[in-house]
């Protein structure tokens, strides 16, 4: 094989799970996609027990065993995983023995089901969202144009009044119409243009937790899990700092809301390799995950929690996620949500370039 494609850059550009195991259960290979699936490096995967990762599963081990002393290949479909740090997803695994220098080796093949049902369901709600932000986007200039005529009309009216009192009148005209504009303004999102540069994500990161501290209506816990191999990012540090602080100060209400529960927001740094983010393709991408032990999304909202309007707060303008979304998409990236009882991840993508993307 030629120098440019080698066995191992052809294993780690492969979209399934590939572990490789000795007769005792220990890894002693995991290709990237593995990494991934495992959400360890390299490092923290080699020379452990691959049950050690593993809380639950309903994988037939009496299989797996015969797999490994008797050389039966063993496949079964949409096998469930619980892991040890609380995830769950869905794979089909496919086991096979090899001999490497006379040792029984198993070759372990993991295929996420839910990866493509994702990757779906990702295009088309993101279809939604564009076109939902497109009728939002129309329907916020219509109404702008005669809001200013309006407010116009109001001052020319108060000026001709003879009374104080009557002016009172057309003075909540006008702050009612700079009211309705300033709710527009809001719904058509930052209209500034984007300030990239190289910047480390942690001091953003930083920031936002700063801010959240700062305020004194709750006693949350934050916690943070940073990996400190991330390189500097090309982003707008004001930008990824407001789309962030929007989901950070969700948790915050929703937790604040449920006093009951002794509140905790936990936000992850992570490298995330072969990353698909609406339709394209890209080897590396900074993961920041943002977790609150709180109720968990109403059902009914998880596929439109994006739209603008959209909230489950009683006081809220639903205006915060979709705005965050909008900010993380100027940067080439995603958001994902999943949401269960006691746990809430909101997840954000953002690509890794070596050099500056509009070079």
């Amino acid at each position: 094989m030629s120098e440019s494609v080698t066995t191992e850059n052809l294993l780690d550009n492969l979209s399934t799970a590939v572990l490789v195991l000795d007769d005792n259960m220990i890894l002693q290979y995991a290709n990237h996609a593995a990494q991934a699936v495992f959400e360890r490096s390299l490092n923290l995967l080699i020379g452990y027990s691959f049950n050690q990762f593993i809380a639950s599963s309903s994988l037939d081990f009496v299989r797996f065993q015969n797999s490994m002393q008797h050389g039966e290949v063993y496949s079964d479909g949409e096998v469930t995983f619980k892991f040890t740090d609380g995830r769950h997803t869905q794979a089909d695994v496919s086991v096979t023995r090899m001999l490497e220098d006379q040792n029984k080796r198993l070759l372990l093949e993991i295929r996420l089901v839910e990866q493509q049902k994702k990757i779906s369901q990702e295009n088309h709600q993101w279809a939604q969202q564009q076109a939902a932000r497109e009728l939002v986007r129309g329907l916020a200039h219509e109404i702008k144009n005669p809001l200013g005529g309006i407010r116009g009309a109001a001052q020319l009216l108060a000026k001709q009044l003879p009374s104080e009192e009557l002016q009172e009148f057309t003075q909540v005209i006008i702050e009612q119409s700079d009211r309705l504009t300033n709710l527009v303004d809001r719904l058509l999102g930052p209209n500034l243009r984007p300030n990239f540069d190289w910047q480390n994500i942690h001091k953003v990161l930083e920031k936002v937790c700063t801010l959240v501290q700062l305020d004194p209506s709750h006693n949350i816990l934050i916690t943070r899990d940073y990996d400190p191999s991330i390189p500097d990012i090309y982003l707008d540090q004001d930008m990824l700092q407001q789309a962030t602080l929007n989901i950070v100060r969700n948790s915050v209400q929703v937790l604040s809301d449920n006093r009951e529960i002794a509140g905790e927001i936990t936000i992850v740094t992570r490298i995330e390799r072969q990353v698909i983010i609406h339709g394209a393709s890209f080897p590396l991408c900074v993961k920041i995950q943002i977790i609150d032990n709180g109720p968990g999304i109403p059902s009914e909202l998880k596929n439109t929690l994006f739209y603008p309007m959209v909230t489950s707060k009683k006081e809220g303008s639903g205006l915060g996620l979709s705005i965050s979304q909008t900010l993380i998409g100027h940067h080439r990236g995603k958001i994902e949500v999943d949401s269960w009882p006691g746990r809430t991840e909101f997840t954000l993508y953002l690509p890794i370039d070596k050099k500056d993307p509009q070079k």
